[in-house]
């Protein structure tokens, strides 16, 4: 094997550069083993630089009442209680120290006038608990952890994309994978892998990801065996650009609403009030997001399909200085000022909350050496992700699953991996350049993203899932059969080849997860089933590879301790 592929071999192999990604690295680095990081694209360009609006961390430095139990029930009742209850006590308990942890690697947040971290208001938080640089803190993050893993001195291998994982046994031996520039395979050996490959929105028409989120670390890990949980739980960010269409789904950050826009229809009506009179602009995504799409189906809308979010009430230093990428990016994408008028916005396909089921304490899978990180990891958000939470989960579940990996591969002996996998894995991804059909990756992509955008929405029904699993069916059909002209030199259509193997394995598990919750919760929102249901309350939908075919089961959710239920009870009362 040595003699065909160029190997590289480490003790922890993580994939992934975000945020979660690298504060994996980090963690590993630190307890002495070997880490190699690989990532699809170029180190730096990650997600997370996307997220804008701050970690949500009980700092207490603007709310002093804030504190870790606050947090936890903010979390909790935000993600409808479906969260895994240890993740969201560990979540809150450490964000803090990860988040002193950053300004010491030499982050530098906004300030409060005493000199503290600055933190801001946001949805579903009881207090001001984001920690922000103006409205480009997951740059900030990225910025400072790639500067620490850079200086401890990380392997990393950018533009490689990974394609399978290897296994020994029942143990995970390493990844395939081949660089996109050359399309050179490359096989990497490790005792122990950690998927930090963020979401799934590239599988929708409208979403505020960019190319990469393809679903591939949750289609690597089912393709190895792994469970997927929670996968019908899609968030739709309330506020993306709607006009002009090149810039359609593009992030309008939470923090606008958070330092006082106000979201009206074309009437001039705060329609919120309407849907959440006591938290208004501030609601939940998954309740912002529907009151949009509620007014637009309504009459209600604005010119493009969306609505009005002004924040031109404020003085104009005031919003430059506290969001200056958003006004340049209207002024530059869409030639509006936003000191001076409304913007026009709209859902976009945002968040994944469900993905690879995970261990609270160690964020390994159900796989032995595999795992998890982030967005790709499950179980923390539920069934609604609240603002913030994700740069402070990459952080406190990165760290966790960095030491419980290098643990994992200091206690194993070196794993062999088998030839033939390797030959296979590679025999998979020379097949699109002998087929003989002439269907072709974009078609099929583009009516991957029709299907799911009208079809596995916001609102879902059982006809219009049952039809997404048909369609679904064939696009796999067709995809089996996929044709790529050209080498494998930089070749587009055919890295899309591959990426949508991902996208269908993922499109798929969403649909069946969504067919099978009978209820609304959270981001899931059946109009034929448009009640909480308490027996739905109390499971989670998982699916998992068996043979060639998905499977699905329900899992019970774990029951909480007596001490965090009381929590929640007083938090209760007292709201």
């Amino acid at each position: 094997m040595t003699a065909t592929y160029e190997t590289h071999e480490h003790d922890v192999l993580i994939i992934g550069a975000g945020g979660a990604g690298l504060r994996a690295a980090i963690e590993a680095l630190a307890h002495g083993v070997s880490v190699g990081v690989v990532c699809k694209s170029l180190l730096g360009k990650a997600h997370t630089v996307m997220a804008e609006g701050g970690i949500a961390a009980a700092m207490a430095n603007v709310d002093t009442s804030d504190d870790w139990r606050a947090h936890f029930c903010d979390t909790m009742r935000g993600g409808k209680f479906l969260n895994n209850w240890r993740m969201a006590q560990l979540h809150a308990q450490e964000a803090p120290e990860r988040v002193r942890e950053l300004e010491q690697w030499g982050a530098l947040f906004d300030r409060t006038e005493n000199g503290e971290i600055l933190q801001r208001a946001f949805g579903g938080h009881t207090y001001k608990r984001l920690c922000h640089v103006g409205d480009r803190t997951g740059l900030e993050m990225i910025r400072t952890l790639q500067d620490r893993g850079v200086h401890q001195g990380i392997d990393v291998y950018m533009e490689c994309a990974i394609t399978r994982l290897l296994k020994d046994g029942d143990r995970i031996a390493g990844a395939f994978g081949y660089w996109r520039e050359q399309g050179r395979f490359v096989v990497f050996k490790a005792k122990s892998v950690v998927i930090c490959t963020g979401g799934i929105g590239k599988a929708w028409k409208i979403t505020s990801n960019s190319w990469e989120y393809t679903g591939d670390g949750m289609a690597l890990a089912y393709d190895a065996g792994a469970e997927l949980t929670d996968m019908e739980f899609v968030q739709f960010h309330p506020t993306g650009m709607v006009w002009p269409p090149g810039v359609q789904g593009i992030l309008v950050t939470e923090a606008v609403r958070g330092e006082g826009g106000i979201l009206r229809n074309k009437n001039g009506e705060r329609f919120m009030e309407r849907y959440d009179p006591k938290r208004l602009d501030l609601s939940t995504r998954d309740v912002v997001a529907r009151s949009i799409y509620t007014e637009v189906r309504e009459g209600r809308g604005t010119e493009h399909g969306g609505a009005f979010l002004d924040i031109s009430h404020k003085p104009a230093e005031y919003v430059k200085r506290k969001l200056p990428s958003m006004y340049h990016q209207f002024l530059e994408l869409a030639d509006v000022d936003i000191t001076k008028g409304p913007m026009e916005v709209g859902p976009t396909c945002h968040y994944m909350m469900g993905g690879i089921r995970v261990d609270a304490e160690t964020a390994q899978s159900s796989v032995s050496g595999l795992f998890a990180a982030g967005e790709a990891a499950a179980g923390l958000h539920g069934a609604n992700r609240l603002g913030g939470n994700s740069l402070s989960d990459l952080l406190v579940f990165g760290r966790r699953a960095g030491l419980a990996a290098a643990e994992y591969a200091k206690r194993s002996s070196a794993a062999t991996i088998d030839s033939s996998q390797v030959t296979d894995a590679e025999r998979q991804m020379v097949l699109p350049f002998e087929s003989a059909t002439n269907e072709s990756p974009y078609a099929i992509h583009e009516d991957l993203q029709g299907v799911m955008q009208n079809l596995v929405g916001i609102f879902r029904t059982e006809n219009d899932l049952r039809m997404a699993q048909s369609e679904i069916d064939k696009l796999k059909e067709r995809a089996a059969r996929v044709r790529v002209e050209g080498s494998r030199l930089f070749n587009p259509g055919w890295h899309l080849a591959r990426d949508l193997r991902s996208m269908l394995t993922v499109a798929e598990a969403v649909t069946r997860s969504a067919l099978a919750r009978r209820e609304s919760r959270g981001a899931h929102s059946r109009i034929d089933f448009p009640n909480l249901d308490e027996a739905w309350g109390k499971m989670h939908n998982v699916v998992v590879k068996q043979g060639d075919s998905m499977t699905l089961f329900e899992s019970p959710v774990s029951e909480m301790p007596d001490d965090l239920k009381q929590l929640l009870v007083e938090d209760k009362v007292t709201k």
